[in-house]
């Protein structure tokens, strides 16, 4: 009786009254589109237009569905029974649709990346490996005809674009807000597939004035959606959303200004080749490595080595080595022989494929591939001991490190070093030798261009055989070893289209060919294309057979091949003139040239500052003919330390590398 007076007493009062009506109409209208809207976000219809976020249609149980995948980031080891699921999903692809065939489709809502593509249904196993390298490293032989058009590639390596065609699916759903095309681009989509119905039906909801401004805040979730086709360009659908009540707020779609990345900017300290002679000195005299933890016999051999090293009788008229080559033929003979007599090393076995013990033979990154493959095999220096060996061996790719974990256009390799941390973690919890040194007396191999960022710290007192041998990016000189990059066009014979032609037959004073990477480049090309006769400086080549033919060519019948930096110091060209016996011009600043602990760069090389572009030709015409010939001579003799051979031969790539290791470590090494 008590509740039942209470509430007529409630209607006395008529604005008690008219709350009352209000909240029941509320809470009436909130529980009934509860019912309809996706996730029950019912709020959203009380806001004006402008303010209500645009949504894709996916209904909570079909969201529901994507626990059933996992993150795969090597897209290589789905099967094609995974993507059943991916026929639930209203509006994107729908049963019995066979115009979804060969089509990507991503959409970012601030969910985590998935990344899954059938391959056809195989898995790497039933590839086998020679096909998964091909895969990897084949569709930049037909890319262009200079080695940077293959450098491009593998940095922007797009894993659906290898299909030729054939079906596959991709599912991303990707946090981190991007800015896509403009809207004309959009709604006149490439390709010779239907994708109207998609980007109609992701469009149709647009408000009005969409496209004409934006004040909210650029980390907002938006919607992406990529239709793609292996045989097509792709187009991507971008509508970014915010919650936000201003009433000012709207959406847009554009390209935001990019920030400019480190290899896009010249350096800010500069490091001459004199400079880093110098260095050198003083780093052997001064060594950073932590003193052992623990003595060792092996520690003492190598210090035995050191002494008979600087004791070395002088080599006078050597049968087998050049003198001028080197900058102390006599201690690299010696120690040569040492290393050969007595190195010792342990190869890890943990890691798993194919970021680990999993090499590529050919392409821009195949030296880190061929001294993996070579040192894993042999069996002339490799101990299953490790308590014998002097050296230990991390055989990880950096170039499948990136490959398989790196989430494409996130610019984030956080993961990737992380990987690698876990990794030393791993192996220095299991085994006590790398926490006896630190790290010291272990080493790796590595040729990507983010390989000094992805070792740095956890593997940072470790031996480190880097291409991008940068004195202002972590490489330190009397420890790290510059890795020669050498860009390999058949793992079945990488001596294809070795040697040049004489002195007498190379009418050309220089030459170079290739893509605008980084800010050096541009300005060659913008300072010397077409403005000499004598200066054969060209752009980008034009792709096919028959123009990798002339740029080889090129490079068989000129005096100077001028090889600047890209994206980073190193650059392929420098192996490739030595390898067509031209001398290689080298232009880039804080560069250490490979071998930089042994080999005399000034007999058979020249360096110029980068800054020295606009005297380029009078600095080539400044040398006389008979240096010029002593230096072509030079590099003729040379060239065999720039060789792979699939059984290692005495002095060759493989040899000089793994000498190189020992060496530094050689002097390094402190005594307990």
């Amino acid at each position: 009786m008590d509740l039942v007076y209470q509430f007529k007493r409630l209607f006395h009062n008529k604005t008690q009254r008219w709350l009352f009506v209000v909240g029941m109409v509320a809470v009436t209208h909130l529980l009934f589109q509860s019912l309809l809207l996706p996730y029950g976000k019912a709020l959203q219809s009380l806001l004006p237009d402008d303010e209500v976020s645009i949504r894709h249609e996916i209904s909570q149980p079909n969201l529901k569905s994507l626990t059933n995948f996992v993150m795969v980031r090597n897209p290589l080891t789905v099967n094609d029974s995974d993507f059943t699921s991916f026929n639930k999903f209203d509006g994107f692809v729908k049963p019995g649709d066979n115009s979804s065939a060969g089509k990507d489709i991503e959409v970012d809502s601030g969910m985590k990346f998935i990344d899954i593509d059938t391959r056809n249904g195989s898995t790497f196993e039933e590839q086998g490996q020679d096909d998964f390298i091909d895969l990897v490293t084949d569709r930049e032989v037909d890319s262009d005809s200079t080695s940077d058009n293959v450098e491009d590639f593998h940095k922007s390596f797009d894993v659906d674009s290898v299909n030729n065609g054939e079906n596959s699916s991709i599912l991303e759903l990707a946090g981190e807000a991007k800015l896509g095309l403009p809207l004309e681009q959009i709604l006149k989509p490439k390709g010779k597939f239907p994708t109207e119905n998609i980007l109609e039906q992701h469009t149709s909801q647009l408000p009005k004035g969409f496209g004409e401004a934006e004040t909210a805040s650029s980390a907002v979730p938006q919607l992406r959606i990529k239709v793609s086709n292996a045989n097509s360009s792709s187009d991507s659908v971008v509508l970014k959303t915010n919650l936000a009540t201003s009433k000012n707020v709207s959406a847009r779609i554009g390209t935001p200004g990019k920030k400019k990345m480190r290899c896009d900017t010249p350096p800010k300290s500069i490091t001459l080749i004199n400079e880093m002679d110098s260095i050198l000195v003083r780093h052997r005299r001064s060594s950073r490595s932590m003193r052992p933890r623990w003595s060792s016999i092996r520690d003492r051999e190598i210090l035995a080595a050191r002494t008979e090293i600087e004791k070395a009788p002088i080599a006078l008229n050597d049968r087998e080595l050049y003198a001028p080559l080197y900058r102390n033929v006599s201690m690299f003979k010696r120690s040569y022989e040492l290393m050969d007599r007595i190195l010792r090393v342990y190869v890890y076995k943990d890691g798993r494929k194919p970021i680990f013990h999993q090499p590529i033979l050919k392409g821009l990154y195949a030296s880190e591939g061929w001294f993996m493959k070579l040192m894993e095999g042999n069996k002339r220096f490799v101990v299953k001991d490790p308590r014998k060996a002097h050296l230990f061996y991390m055989p990880f790719s950096s170039r499948m490190l990136e490959y398989t974990l790196y989430v494409r256009d996130s610019h984030n390799r956080t993961n990737l070093r992380q990987h690698l941390k876990e990794y030393s973690e791993k192996i220095a919890a299991k085994y006590p030798y790398f926490n006896r040194t630190g790290g010291a007396d272990h080493f790796l191999v590595a040729c990507h261009d983010w390989a000094p960022y992805e070792t740095r710290h956890h593997m940072e007192h470790c031996i480190k055989a880097l291409c991008n041998a940068d004195v202002t990016a972590g490489f330190k000189l009397g420890r790290d070893v510059s890795l020669p990059e050498t860009y390999v066009r058949s793992a079945r014979n990488p001596l294809r289209d070795l040697g040049g032609k004489p002195p007498s037959q190379r009418p050309i004073l220089c030459f170079y060919a290739g893509n605008m990477h980084g800010y050096l480049r541009p300005i060659l090309i913008k300072r010397w294309k077409d403005r000499d006769p004598d200066m054969k400086i060209f752009g980008p080549m034009p792709p096919g057979v028959a123009s990798k033919m002339n740029y080889i060519q090129y490079m068989k019948s000129s005096k100077y091949c001028i090889c600047p930096k890209g994206y980073e110091v190193n650059s392929p060209r420098v192996v490739e003139a030595i390898f067509y016996e031209c001398v290689p011009v080298i232009i880039s600043d804080n560069f250490v040239p490979p071998f930089f602990e042994v080999l005399n760069w000034g007999a058979f090389s020249v360096i110029i500052a980068e800054s020295d572009i606009p005297n380029l030709k009078k600095i080539l015409l400044s040398i006389p003919e008979e240096k010029y010939l002593q230096m072509q001579l030079s590099v003729r003799k040379v060239q065999r330390h720039f060789l792979w051979h699939a059984k290692p031969q005495k002095y060759d790539l493989f040899y000089m590398t793994l000498h190189s290791i020992w060496y530094n470590r050689v002097y390094q090494i402190k005594a307990r």
